[in-house]
């Protein structure tokens, strides 16, 4: 599903600043935690995956394609299709109400809007009561539960979080870990997970732990 080969990131350019990272490979429907202090290259690594940022070096290779050799335009269209992102600053848009936001990831997608999905993952994360409101009316943490509805939403082979539940209290973290453990089950998606939370160590068995800037890979199923 995932398959990272020599792979390394400069934002100088410069090879003296540069951040190489593991070889790695993560099978379909995987489930593993992204671990280091900040400024580790936790965020750069999961940015990487995900197309936005072009490496330095290197080949990452995600349902069999290398989407280091997409054109811009590709990628945008292969991120649409099959990954799922959850930042750790929500990108919602303010002018739009919860639903009118869920509905941005179809569209872009080029599926059909559905209602119903709509429904569905909002109740699983508590928020049915928000399908009407603004972003503007919602707690910081009921807009990061928004945030990581539209991830789910088109059903992603492969969801990339980056801190999901960082403003979240002790219920609702393990309500967003329950219900993203449960739609990548569901829908066999690949679930990888950066964080300092240490409230999700006990959810994951497999690891990827970065240190000191150079990525560390622990072995897979926590042997």
């Amino acid at each position: 599903m995932i398959k990272v080969e020599g792979l390394s990131y400069s934002y100088s350019g410069s090879d003296n600043e540069k951040i190489s990272f593991p070889d790695f490979s993560l099978p379909q429907g995987d489930h593993c935690l992204l671990l280091g202090e900040s400024g580790s290259g936790k965020t750069t690594l999961l940015h990487l995956l995900g197309g936005l940022l072009r490496p330095s070096h290197g080949k990452i290779e995600i349902v069999e394609e290398d989407i280091a050799l997409l054109s811009e335009t590709e990628l945008d269209q292969f991120r649409a299709r099959h990954l799922g992102f959850i930042f750790q600053k929500n990108h919602l848009i303010s002018a739009l109400t919860v639903k009118q936001n869920l509905l941005m990831a179809p569209f872009l997608a080029g599926k059909k809007q559905d209602f119903g999905r709509i429904e569905e993952v909002l109740g699983e994360l508590g928020l049915s009561s928000k399908y009407n409101s603004k972003v503007t009316e919602l707690s910081q943490g009921q807009a990061q539960r928004v945030a990581i509805a539209r991830a789910m939403i088109n059903k992603p082979a492969l969801i990339l979080a980056d801190e999901p539940t960082s403003s979240l209290d002790d219920k609702n973290c393990q309500r967003v870990i329950d219900l993203l453990l449960s739609l990548a089950n569901q829908n066999k998606s690949t679930l990888l997970v950066a964080t300092h939370d240490q409230r999700l160590k006990e959810r994951f068995v497999n690891r990827i732990e970065i240190k000191s800037g150079s990525p560390q890979s622990l072995p897979s199923r926590g042997l």
